[in-house]
């Protein structure tokens, strides 16, 4: 079949937007009819761009089969573009590549070995200057500080107690600020007893197995639980919450107003959305009315009284994230819960105090103090995630010196993975390479 160069270039660009049998039904709509198969050889045909070698480019990760088949993706960061698409994430394909495009000065990548390994070997030139202000590779802050999260999690795994003081304290507080709130179902008292009590028979027999010699993988098939979950059972000796922490609502910053104007008698949710929008609030008027539903599911003699569940206790690293979060971003309860957390355990606060100066030092980049606080770090319950910094040398201290991040290559896997699902698992990696390039 003969075609024009005007069709041909318009049917590609279906093909690269669209894919195959998609794009054969928007060209037929469009009058221009043509087979997918046709539009799979376009793309398959298309020659890639030759483009100049970029000073900075980000690698991270991609999916292919989620916990199976994984593949690198290359951005250019000063244009935003990505550069190529790798099959694997091995070192020795990141080698490869880098020694193929010499020239690049800074590498963002997160805090994989294989990747530190693949950019430390491939491009021997993007190495630190005799101007302390260039470095060759640049770890990503992101990762470093959801690492100093789990450092952090697994040190609050041997303070169990103390987490279920801390938020017994908050509904001390809640109680006392409230009136009473009205008793739980039936069905609500038969259910959580029964799942609290499956649970710690299971840790039980956990700790007894334990303790007749038991290694912990027989351990784990006998109760049909994760290795990993029994480790930390063994490990903590404490029996844990097993609770899931709601996270706020955006309407909490305007409880008081809408508090007040509902015991006042406005239990219309478009009017109250209407006040506390002059007042700052960005949310949907979807928002409002389910709060407004909350509200009337409640006591309607108790005007003005939140009727919210008891506080539960957060997790491990819900309680990591609260301890070193910015202040100004947690709701009464949870400033209470970390203040009284923090109350509990002078060795705990100590150590919280420690992971907020990293957490400040990283949000501003403030790589004058990091020896500081390596330094600080010995002999506490960071100690190791220290040590990991330390390994990462150069890359760690560029991230509190350079504004390069892996943010931009996280935009392009996402783009990444729209372009994989429209081609419904049926397609091999070259096309969607072909794609994924020649659609930028």
């Amino acid at each position: 079949m003969q075609r024009t160069v005007r069709l041909a270039d318009a049917q590609r660009r279906i093909a690269f937007s669209v894919g195959g049998e998609g794009g054969a039904r928007l060209a037929t709509t469009l009058a221009m009819p043509v087979s997918g198969d046709t539009l799979l050889r376009l793309i398959q045909a298309s020659p890639l761009p030759e483009a100049a070698t970029p000073r900075v480019v980000g690698i991270d990760d991609w999916a292919w089969r989620r916990g199976q088949r994984y593949g690198t993706l290359v951005v250019d960061l000063e244009r935003n573009r990505p550069l190529d698409l790798l099959p694997d994430r091995n070192a020795q394909t990141v080698e490869a590549w880098l020694k193929r495009h010499p020239g690049i000065e800074i590498v963002a990548r997160d805090r994989a070995g294989a990747y530190a390994d693949g950019v430390r070997c491939g491009a021997p030139e993007a190495v630190p200057a005799a101007n302390a202000s260039r470095f060759g590779e640049v770890a990503d802050r992101f990762h470093l500080l959801r690492n100093l999260g789990d450092a952090l999690a697994r040190a609050l795994d041997r303070h169990h107690r103390d987490l279920r003081a801390a938020a017994a304290a908050v509904r001390e507080a809640d109680t006392a600020q409230t009136a009473p709130a009205t008793s739980p179902t039936p069905a609500t008292e038969a259910q959580g007893p029964d799942r609290h009590a499956v649970r710690r028979a299971r840790f039980d027999e956990a700790l007894a197995l334990h303790g007749q010699g038991w290694p912990m993988r027989r351990i784990a098939r006998a109760l049909s639980a994760d290795r990993k979950t029994v480790r930390d059972w063994l490990r903590s000796g404490e029996f844990p919450s097993w609770r899931h922490h709601p996270r706020g609502s955006s309407t909490d910053r305007h409880a008081e107003h809408l508090n007040r104007r509902w015991g006042e008698g406005c239990h219309n949710a478009a009017q109250l959305w209407r006040e506390i929008r002059h007042q700052g609030f960005r949310g949907r008027l979807r928002t409002v009315q389910r709060w407004a539903h909350g509200r009337r599911s409640a006591d309607p003699a108790a005007s003005g009284v939140s009727r919210a569940a008891p506080w539960p206790t957060p997790s491990k690293h819900r309680a990591a994230w609260l301890a070193v979060a910015d202040p100004e971003r947690l709701n009464v309860a949870e400033r209470c819960f970390v203040d009284a957390l923090l109350a509990r355990s002078p060795d705990l606060a100590g150590l919280v105090s420690l992971a907020r100066r990293f957490s400040t030092m990283v949000r501003q980049q403030q790589a004058e103090l990091l020896d500081g606080w390596l330094a600080a770090a010995k002999g506490s319950a960071l100690a190791g995630f220290a040590d990991g910094i330390r390994r990462d040398g150069n890359a760690a201290r560029a991230a509190l010196t350079l504004p390069w991040s892996t943010g931009p290559v996280e935009g392009q896997i996402s783009r990444l993975k729209t372009i994989k699902r429209t081609m419904c698992g049926r397609a091999g990696f070259e096309l969607l390479r072909q794609r994924l390039l020649l659609a930028a």
